[in-house]
């Protein structure tokens, strides 16, 4: 059995929205798309192509899939290995909209099966493998608030925006998270590996 990972890039303050480029995401009226272009680097580089040297299968929102849809068939080279994982790996896109996915393999999964597709899905890769999901706002956070993610990659970059959608949003379930893997790339980036220990604690020192 596989494990459900998610990969989220960060600023400091915690916004995921639009890190590559600046029409990626404008909803909200969100300025600053792009933010993550300068801190990229070979550190960077080297992690993302590990993550998806383990790729199994790919769960993504339908938004997500788009942006994906349009870039990686065009940039298609099967000695890179996220662009060799994303154009052929099976994709499962959790979408009440979508009604034809155009870049295969694909699969669309409407909210009420999702839980239980996961669960199949995960039950079907090989051990190491995994199921995972990049960017994907609204479906990382459907996912963290029903504890259905097993490990967590987090890319945090040294800008401050003050402004954008965040991957935790006020109100969602506090939760303890054991750190199993931490490094820091050439321009500043931290990337922490976590994997989630169960509901937060609270004491007074």
């Amino acid at each position: 059995m596989g494990k459900l990972t998610l990969t989220t890039f960060l600023s400091l303050d915690g916004v995921m929205q639009a890190p590559g480029g600046p029409e990626e995401d404008p909803s909200g009226g969100f300025e600053y798309g792009g933010w993550l272009v300068p801190f990229a680097d070979e550190g960077m580089g080297e992690f993302m192509d590990g993550v998806f040297e383990r790729a199994g299968a790919f769960l993504l929102g339908r938004r997500t899939y788009e942006i994906f849809a349009a870039y990686w068939p065009e940039h298609d080279d099967p000695a890179n290995p996220i662009a060799d994982k994303l154009n052929r790996l099976p994709k499962h896109v959790a979408s009440t909209t979508l009604k034809e996915p155009v870049w295969g393999p694909a699969t669309v999964i409407d909210g009420e099966q999702l839980q239980s597709e996961i669960v199949r899905v995960k039950d079907g890769l090989g051990e190491g493998e995994e199921l995972q999901v990049h960017g994907s706002g609204h479906l990382a956070q459907w996912l963290l608030a029903r504890d259905l993610v097993d490990e967590v990659n987090l890319l945090v970059f040294p800008v401050f925006l003050g402004a954008g959608r965040r991957l935790f949003p006020t109100g969602a379930l506090p939760t303890a998270y054991e750190l199993l893997a931490s490094r820091t790339t050439g321009s500043g980036t931290a990337i922490h590996t976590y994997r989630p220990a169960g509901r937060a604690t609270f004491a007074t020192f």
